[in-house]
């Protein structure tokens, strides 16, 4: 359990520090390259879920929020179960990731509209602002800034629907919760022989 402790610490801790930089120091939309025009730290608040997906209304937002809550005390549960019954490193790693960008993510949401005012295009936004936050507990927006438009180009006239238009990949901004959802995830997938050899093959 000791070293899923400090991976989902070191994690929350990357996550939450590079967030607060953000969202302190960044005007919203503010965009600045990284390496070359295909890496970019560009602000962007998430309403909703990973990669900018969403649920929409107050409700909605409420809803995503008490589900994530829900989620975390289930990957929680999983990693205290697989750590009593001695899994492996690997499938540990995997939880943790997981359970550490679950965590990252619920922060934003819980507590940054209590916690800092609004950013907008023209207002860097304050850290424990006098006038308070923004937005009430659990409807938080989540903090996002990587972008890597590695393809910049556009849709073949021929293509149906989106002849002409504008064609990025990758578009989505996200961060290191994300990050770490995502790697856990894939990780599951392509270790599953190795994380879950009897379910795989079939044995008892």
């Amino acid at each position: 359990m000791k070293k899923a402790f400090w991976i989902v610490f070191l994690i929350l801790l990357a996550d939450q520090i590079l967030k607060i930089w953000i969202k302190s120091t960044f005007y919203l939309g503010e965009s600045h390259p990284v390496i070359g025009h295909w890496f970019y730290l560009h602000f962007t608040e998430n309403e909703g879920m990973a990669f900018g997906m969403k649920l929409g209304g107050q409700w909605g937002k409420l809803i995503l929020s008490i589900f994530r809550i829900i989620a975390i005390a289930g990957i929680f549960w999983w990693l205290r179960t697989a750590t009593t019954k001695g899994a492996g490193t690997l499938m540990i790693v995997c939880i943790s990731l997981i359970l550490a960008g679950a965590i990252g993510n619920i922060i934003d949401s819980a507590f940054y509209g209590l916690i800092f005012n609004e950013s907008s295009y023209m207002q860097l936004s304050t850290l424990f602002p006098k006038g308070g936050g923004y937005a009430s507990f659990l409807h938080g927006k989540v903090v996002d800034m990587f972008y890597f438009p590695i393809i910049e180009t556009r849709f073949p006239n021929w293509v149906p629907f989106y002849g002409g238009e504008d064609l990025v990949f990758f578009r989505p901004v996200f961060n290191i919760a994300d990050s770490a959802i995502t790697t856990g995830v894939l990780m599951l997938i392509v270790f599953q022989r190795k994380i879950f050899p009897n379910k795989v093959t079939g044995e008892q």
